[in-house]
């Protein structure tokens, strides 16, 4: 019985590193995004920041020196790191609970749901638990998860104001989780029991 001779040829590896920088790169990327909002931005200016202008630097420069012609695919996944790391940034300032919430979410919903289910229901209230927050000297932004079986919170979406049972709240952003489960951030400094 023969055994198949498959050796990896001394290019091949090389050909394919620049994929393999990309995937991990991005990999890093998301999970930094999708950590809390202060950390994530922490992360972003002195790690991930830095990280991209040396390997930008230094990863071209030391490649032209040493003649190699797979330059360019390398530049290319550089390239690609930067565009993914600029859109999670972005996005991150837009939405900053979107990608954290959505990844809490999926890992633990279970136990979350169950939490929430356990609060009393008071004066026609929604039943909710503060889901997250971050801030910075004293200033803090609250999200809740709040239980609507009624649904009613996808409506407000368009104005910003969350409201029930008599109360009305100025939200910065309502996301709807899953049926009947929706991540509500607050303003600066405003929590669920100063809604009017």
């Amino acid at each position: 019985m023969q055994m198949s001779d498959k050796r990896v040829e001394p290019g091949q590896f090389s050909r394919r590193l620049p994929l393999y920088f990309m995937v991990f790169g991005s990999i890093i990327l998301f999970a930094v995004a999708s950590c809390q909002a202060d950390i994530s931005l922490v992360l972003n200016v002195f790690v991930i920041a830095p990280v991209l202008v040396i390997l930008s630097i230094a990863l071209p420069i030391y490649l032209a020196v040493r003649h190699r012609p797979q330059l360019l695919p390398f530049v290319a996944a550089i390239a690609v790191l930067w565009t993914v790391a600029v859109f999670l940034f972005q996005y991150n300032r837009e939405h900053p609970f979107a990608l954290h919430e959505t990844a809490k979410w999926i890992v633990w919903s279970r136990e979350y749901k169950h939490e929430v289910l356990e609060q009393p229901s008071l004066n026609g209230d929604l039943k909710h638990i503060e889901w997250d927050e971050s801030g910075f000297a004293g200033v803090e932004n609250t999200a809740y998860l709040v239980f609507d079986p009624s649904d009613s919170l996808s409506k407000t979406k368009n104005d910003k104001a969350l409201r029930f049972s008599g109360k009305s709240c100025n939200v910065w952003d309502v996301r709807r989780l899953e049926r009947h489960w929706y991540a509500v951030l607050f303003y600066t400094d405003q929590t669920w029991d100063e809604c009017n």
